[in-house]
């Protein structure tokens, strides 16, 4: 049996159950596509396939298309990662955090709930001033203090609040843009000083808010001028026009009635990303807004691989594309990060895993290898020296990496490498 053969006999045991409704799948080895596959539907209702050129909501697979952004400003001696946000941003130059009394304090958070291995109740936390700047570094590590929304925590549930504010103004002429976004912000109280632990989070959203301020443009066109464009990304973009909106995968969510599994149309916004993504966004979210396909990540991630350059075009340079995909978290911060389970065996550094011991992996894995996942479910990982990207897209509420990401990965990883 094929390889190709073995994955989509996976996939379709996962559409038969309920577990997804479509995907697609394709890999790169030296270069070359090794295999393309899919499975189910894009769109149960219509009918429409998951085909090649289906457009995936990426949420927070932005992320390391984000870093790049910062890579390219950093080389052009643009933007200093030292330097503090406030440089850009004038709203952070106060800011506090919640600071842990002896024997109480939150869990050092690394993503949801359920990634996590346990939290700590807390009575009661003080607020302190920074002592230490948030730096742009800061953002790319996610050790900036800030936070994603939640119940569980005192910083969450203010980072809850501003979201909530973006998701009543989404759809009118008031809607809030990215500056005024990452403004909000910086008026939360921060999960802990800049830089002294790491905590998944809104760092990517404030950093395409910086970029912005250091090269005078709005993000998405900054994107579209050094990166969509120079490498062929034509359906990458902070929305879906009406000519491509046939091609947006819908999202669904599996729920339990009467103890069998069942697929449901979801049509929920989340993180103030419009789930339909009709219009340009006033708010073009660095850490979760972007929608692509398959193809068009591909040549975004063989560019990495081929150390900034594609079809003849330099993107980065050798040097800031070995300083972007091989960056590593201090112990402290670390400690930290490895509360998420799921990513042992790696660290996290320009808002990418990045795998350093790959024996304490729970999935075969390779040093060096790096990438990222999206909340519903696309998933990208690059293998620098066996030359092998792999690319996975779903679209199911709360995905993230799971058990059949991993099937799938694992399978493919151990015939190929």
């Amino acid at each position: 049996m094929s390889l190709k053969e073995k994955l989509e006999n996976v996939m379709a045991q996962a559409v038969e159950d309920c577990e997804i409704a479509g995907m697609n799948l394709l890999a790169e080895k030296d270069g070359e596509e090794i295999c393309y596959c899919q499975a189910g539907m894009a769109d149960r209702e219509r009918g429409i396939p998951m085909e090649r050129d289906t457009i995936l909501r990426l949420y927070s697979q932005s992320k390391p298309i984000t870093a790049a952004a910062a890579m390219i400003l950093m080389e052009r001696g643009i933007l200093d990662l030292d330097q503090p946000v406030s440089d850009f941003l004038s709203a952070f130059a106060k800011q506090s955090y919640f600071a842990k009394q002896e024997g109480i304090g939150e869990a050092a958070a690394g993503g949801s709930k359920k990634e996590t291995k346990g939290s700590e109740a807390v009575s009661s936390m003080e607020v302190r001033p920074v002592m230490q700047p948030m730096r742009v570094y800061d953002l790319l590590r996610m050790t900036s203090g800030l936070v994603y929304p939640d119940e569980t925590t005192a910083a969450g549930r203010q980072a809850a609040v501003v979201f909530d504010e973006m998701d009543r103004r989404l759809y009118t002429k008031d809607a809030m843009t990215t500056r005024e976004a990452a403004d909000k912000l910086a008026g939360c109280t921060l999960a802990f000083e800049p830089g002294s632990s790491w905590r998944y989070g809104t760092s990517a959203d404030v950093l395409g808010a910086v970029i912005e301020a250091a090269c005078g443009q709005r993000f998405g066109e900054f994107l579209e001028k050094e990166l969509f464009g120079p490498l062929g990304m034509k359906d990458t973009a902070f929305w879906v026009p009406r000519e491509k909106q046939g091609r947006l995968a819908e999202t669904y969510e599996t729920v339990a009635e009467n103890g069998k599994k069942m697929l449901l149309r979801y049509e929920g916004n989340n993180l103030a990303v419009c789930n339909r993504m009709q219009n340009p966004p006033a708010f073009e979210s660095g850490g979760a807004g972007l929608a692509s396909t398959l193809d068009d990540y591909m040549r975004f991630a063989r560019m990495l691989l081929q150390e900034g350059t594609l079809d003849g075009i330099r993107i980065l340079k050798p040097a800031t594309v070995r300083y972007m995909t091989g960056a590593e978290l201090m112990e402290y911060q670390q400690s930290a990060f490895n509360h998420w389970i799921g990513l042992e065996g790696f660290s996290y550094g320009n808002l990418m895993r990045i795998c350093k011991r790959p024996l304490r992996a729970g999935i075969f894995a390779a040093e060096g290898e790096y990438g990222w996942d999206g909340w519903l479910g696309t998933y990208f990982a690059n293998f620098p020296k066996e030359k092998l990207t792999i690319l996975m897209g779903i679209q199911k509420r709360d995905a993230g990496t799971f058990a059949l990401t991993r099937k799938l990965r694992n399978l493919l990883v151990a015939e190929v490498l």
